[in-house]
């Protein structure tokens, strides 16, 4: 039996952490097998691959290394924790996948989508989301967010400049349209509620049609 994975995408204040959560609760109130996780990270080692790449302090870091990082980080993740939940049934929700590599490396890095898409494609062979949610919202709006949110984690990423979100804004315009048979984009810019909603509708409309 296989499961479901479904991966959260977005820039940063996005809200995607807070909906994921909330659907998650959705979902086995409906007597789904539901697991969570995030990357880089949801297991030990991958958590300490987070720790190299996030740490604020980490600037000399290279684009490549970063993105070497975070396909490690993915593959030891992928094998140790999402491919038995999947071979167990589950649905599994994963906070960022390779659509954020792709992204953040392969645009706004300047790297290529093209080459850190073949890195993780090493990384997770043939692994890829049955589903992707892209929460849009303009970066700005994002980092206003993350501004006023005191009790969110401060990473490396968050103290880049604007000019690299909108580059991580425009390279997610490129990944959705690229791999549009497999992601939906959810308005991220409207209240909390809508945007659990939005994406429990689109979740429950993917699942209705795409049993497993």
């Amino acid at each position: 039996m296989h499961g479901c994975f479904i991966t959260f995408e977005g820039g940063e204040g996005a809200g995607k952490t807070t909906v994921l959560a909330a659907l998650a609760d959705h979902l086995k109130e409906q007597g789904y097998a539901v697991l969570t996780t995030r990357e880089p990270g949801g297991i030990e080692i991958a958590e300490k691959i987070r720790n190299i790449i996030l740490t604020p302090e980490h600037t000399m870091m290279d684009g490549r290394t970063e993105a070497l990082l975070y396909a490690a980080a993915r593959r030891q993740h992928l094998v140790e924790k999402v491919l038995p939940a999947l071979q167990a049934g589950k649905i599994v929700l994963c906070d960022r996948f390779i659509d954020s590599s792709l992204a953040y490396q392969g645009y706004a890095r300047g790297l290529g989508i093209d080459e850190v898409f073949a890195i993780n494609r090493f990384a997770i062979r043939d692994c890829m989301p049955d589903l992707t949610l892209f929460f849009d919202i303009d970066p700005e709006k994002g980092l206003n967010r993350i501004a006023v949110n005191k009790d969110r984690e401060r990473n490396r990423l968050d103290l880049e400049a604007l000019s690299f979100h909108k580059q991580v804004y425009e390279g997610y315009q490129l990944v959705v349209e690229r791999f549009s048979d497999r992601i939906q984009t959810i308005q991220a810019d409207q209240t909390l509620e809508q945007v659990e909603n939005e994406t429990l509708l689109q979740v429950s409309e993917f699942l209705k049609h795409h049993p497993f």
